[in-house]
């Protein structure tokens, strides 16, 4: 329990780069002790299109840490979901990966495929394929990074695969969806969707935990009642047919 607690407090400690403090061209830093020790946790993923930052999460104990805050090189399209192929738009939703989703010999250096479309991008006739998170810090389509933050998120990505989580969640937002925010674009073409979105970024705010989401009838649900924490083979996002 003493070293439990000790990798905790170092963890806690750690400097993390936000948009404030952190450009393109930056690689997050982490502490070499506290990386050797998360590669391997389970992990979880947010995109915050409007901030331009990607997120990378690692479970300590029962709770999601924030390992980094990389900043996103280049995204197209603005906010809003993507919806048919060839309209050039960034995807946004929850998302589901796993092993087969890594492309270790991507020509933008590293890439993760973000699984896009899904159950609920499928429900709703949308199209498209290869939409990815990768280096190479340009793109039409996808979550460009610079290969150093690429580098790192992807060895987290696949570390956690290898210890046995067999799916990684993946939740792109367009913003911080606080109350404040919604109500700053409630007047956008795409607030009902975002109304589906809003459940799940709560969810991770309260718990500290990955939201369980469903697709019912063509929309997302999100499971509002927090979980034990579920070992890393059995992490995985649920969906009803």
């Amino acid at each position: 329990m003493v070293r439990i607690a000790l990798f905790i407090a170092m963890l806690l400690s750690l400097p993390v780069f936000t948009m404030s403090n952190a450009v393109a061209s930056e690689q997050v830093q982490v502490g070499s002790a506290a990386q050797q020790q998360l590669l391997g946790s389970p992990v979880y993923i947010q995109i915050f299109k409007q901030e331009r930052t990607l997120e990378l999460y690692a479970r300590v104990e029962d709770k999601f840490r924030l390992v980094g805050a990389y900043r996103i090189c280049d995204f197209s399209g603005g906010l809003g979901n993507k919806r048919r192929e060839g309209d050039f738009k960034s995807p946004e939703g929850f998302y589901n990966i796993d092993i087969h989703h890594l492309k270790p010999d991507s020509r933008f250096y590293r890439a993760i495929n973000v699984g896009f479309p899904n159950d609920y991008d499928r429900a709703q006739g949308y199209s498209g394929k290869y939409l990815m998170i990768h280096g190479n810090c340009l793109s039409i389509g996808c979550y460009a990074m610079t290969d150093a933050n690429i580098n790192v998120i992807y060895n987290y990505v696949h570390a956690a695969f290898d210890n046995g989580q067999r799916n990684v969640q993946i939740s792109i937002y367009p913003f911080r969806m606080t109350d404040t925010n919604m109500q700053l674009h409630k007047n956008s073409f795409y607030i009902n969707f975002w109304r589906q979105l809003q459940p799940g970024y709560a969810y991770f705010e309260k718990y500290h935990q990955p939201p369980m989401v469903s697709v019912s009838n063509g929309n997302y649900v999100v499971n509002q009642t927090p979980m034990q924490t579920q070992p890393a083979s059995q992490l995985a996002f649920a969906t009803v047919k």
